[in-house]
């Protein structure tokens, strides 16, 4: 493996320091007490939680269509590299889970239940990071820093719960996870040439999902406004159709 040029050295020292900063200067950040409160508290066909339950069913849906590309032979040819494809299969088969964990989650709103939530949602990011390190910096890169990646954001999340029953709550390292991908992304998509037509769709993708985060903190609002929906519902919408871009962005792409 060739030494790293300038631009990946500063991108890593990038991350390095960010990591650093966090820790350093800011203190634990624990759970907000309210954060199980959600707005929409209705339940039909005996599903607790109703649209926020059910709503989970779209992430496997976009995580199973995706797989299905995949598994195509439009899918096979969207690589220039077979191996390319291995960090979108995670990212997929995270989409089911997350499906499944916020479903779970949102039958009986927990600490523990929220757990295995976040644990999924944090593998869909690492693998989707570790998919645009290959297609930009290089496929070596990408794929040597997928095991590092998919043990530090699922990781992030298990020492959120430790932090929790221990009584000293602290979401920092789980933030970190969220913030990195959609920070270093559109840095990449700067500092590399793509190698695949209409790349910078995944801006879309980081759009959808910082809507989505926004829509979340919003929940109780957006459901007084509307008087059908919640933000938290609306959450799921929008983070779940981020993850179908993905698959309309691999459809729509052409090697350069």
């Amino acid at each position: 493996m060739p030494p790293p040029d300038r631009k990946t050295l500063g991108l890593w020292l990038l991350v390095a320091a960010l990591a650093g900063l966090t820790f350093t200067l800011l203190p634990p950040i624990p759970q907000p007490l309210q954060y199980h409160d959600f707005a929409d508290r209705r339940a039909c066909f005996g599903v607790a939680n109703c649209l926020d339950s059910a709503s989970n069913a779209l992430f496997a849906l976009a995580g199973l269509a995706g797989l299905l590309f995949l598994s195509s032979g439009a899918g096979r040819r969207a690589f220039i590299d077979a191996r390319e494809a291995l960090p979108y299969r995670l990212f997929f088969l995270a989409a089911i889970l997350v499906g499944l964990g916020s479903g779970y989650y949102h039958l009986a709103p927990d600490n523990g239940r929220l757990v295995w939530d976040r644990m999924a949602v944090s593998l869909a990011l690492m693998s989707l990071f570790s998919a645009m390190l290959c297609e930009r910096v290089s496929l070596t890169a990408g794929l040597r820093l997928l095991p590092l990646l998919l043990a530090a954001g699922p990781g992030s999340a298990i020492y959120w719960g430790w932090s929790e029953m221990r009584g000293n709550g602290d979401l920092r390292a789980y933030g970190l996870m969220q913030l990195y991908p959609m920070l270093l992304i559109p840095l990449l998509l700067k500092l590399y040439a793509p190698r695949y037509s209409g790349d910078k769709n995944i801006l879309a993708v980081i759009g959808l999902y910082l809507l989505a985060l926004l829509c979340d903190l919003t929940d109780q609002r957006i459901a007084a406004l509307t008087g059908a929906v919640s933000g938290h519902t609306l959450k799921h919408i929008l983070a779940a159709l981020a993850m179908y871009w993905v698959v309309v962005r691999l459809k729509r792409r052409r090697i350069l």
